[in-house]
């Protein structure tokens, strides 16, 4: 198992005597974050010191490379940094990964490239057994949700990681085809596949239909793929015909025809979906009024309860006695 990394020791260090770690998973130095931090250093210095490990003439960043190219460019003679024993390889990657579980968060991308040398590396220090979840978590600083959503990223097609890459180097204000994007995206399409996996001939051209559809706002917020999701699993959830939820996943497929995701699920689904809920909450009142009568204790239902229970007979008794009229 890996071993907790001792306390390094602070020191002043020349820029020029550090090296940047080839490990480092992080893929995206944006130009107006790098400016903003080097006003604040210009002006403050490094308030937080770089980490680092000795290694022959020289140091290895473990943390803080935006800061240490900061100083380079303004040539400052000197920097603070935390000076750690030399890590092994894994534990060299998990100190990268868990400092910045801290502070700010890498993007998705950089995380799920990296967490498959992550799982090699953690096999090869305990006999070829594979974490888990729960392991990578522990290891990472990661929640079990982040590792599942990097995952997704990961099982991306390499061209569609390159389409992302490109998106990602861009400001945060004009990215639009985000992380999140793709996962939704691909949540939905792994749906469809376990559920009705006759509708999709091609996923590289499903993608590209989608991609479309959300480029020119056909498809308007990401979390429409949940709905998609919910039409996929619409034939063991609401009891609609199979056939009926593989022709709307192909007409949302269709690039062309200009239908969203919202429409078909609106036309077609959001009704039984809503009269679904509707049921449950109507078993969840009867449970509760049906334990209120066996308890015999009337007095339990407050006056909050009770005014809406009033309001809802009145509502009901004047639907059932309109179709009774029908």
């Amino acid at each position: 198992m890996t071993e907790r990394q001792p306390h390094g020791a602070l020191k002043d260090l020349s820029p020029d005597k550090v090296k940047r770690n080839s490990q480092n998973p992080r893929l995206f130095f944006r130009s107006e974050e790098a400016e903003t931090l080097m006003t604040s250093i210009r002006r403050y210095g490094i308030q937080v010191p770089i980490t680092v490990y000795e290694e022959e003439d020289h140091f290895v960043l473990i943390d803080g490379e935006r800061r240490w190219r900061c100083a380079l460019k303004l040539n400052l003679k000197r920097i603070p940094a935390l000076v750690q024993p030399k890590p092994t390889e894994l534990n060299n990657l998990l100190l990268m990964f868990n400092i910045h579980a801290l502070r700010e968060q890498w993007d998705y991308l950089t995380i799920a490239n990296k967490l498959p040398e992550v799982i090699n590396l953690y096999k090869l220090e305990n006999g070829d057994e594979d974490p888990n979840e729960q392991d990578l978590s522990e290891l990472t600083g990661l929640t079990r949700g982040q590792i599942r959503r990097c995952r997704l990223l990961f099982s991306l097609p390499p061209s569609y990681r390159r389409m992302l890459e490109k998106e990602l180097e861009l400001p945060k204000q004009k990215q639009r085809l985000s992380e999140d994007f793709f996962i939704e995206m691909e949540r939905s399409l792994k749906t469809i596949q376990k559920r009705l996996p006759s509708v999709v001939s091609d996923m590289n051209d499903v993608r590209d239909s989608l991609i479309k559809k959300f480029r020119d706002k056909t498809i308007n917020n990401i979390t429409d793929f949940r709905k998609l999701s919910k039409i996929a699993t619409s034939v063991s959830t609401i009891g609609i015909q199979e056939q009926k939820a593989r022709r709307a996943i192909s007409q949302i497929f269709n690039a062309d025809n200009g239908i969203s995701i919202d429409e078909i699920f609106a036309e077609q689904f959001e009704t039984r979906y809503d009269e679904r809920k509707i049921g449950i909450n109507i078993d969840s009142i009867y449970e509760y009024l049906d334990a209120t009568l066996e308890s015999n204790d009337h007095t339990s239902i407050g006056p909050s309860v009770r005014s809406k229970l009033l309001n809802l007979r009145e509502m009901i008794e004047r639907v059932l006695g309109a179709d009774d009229a029908i």
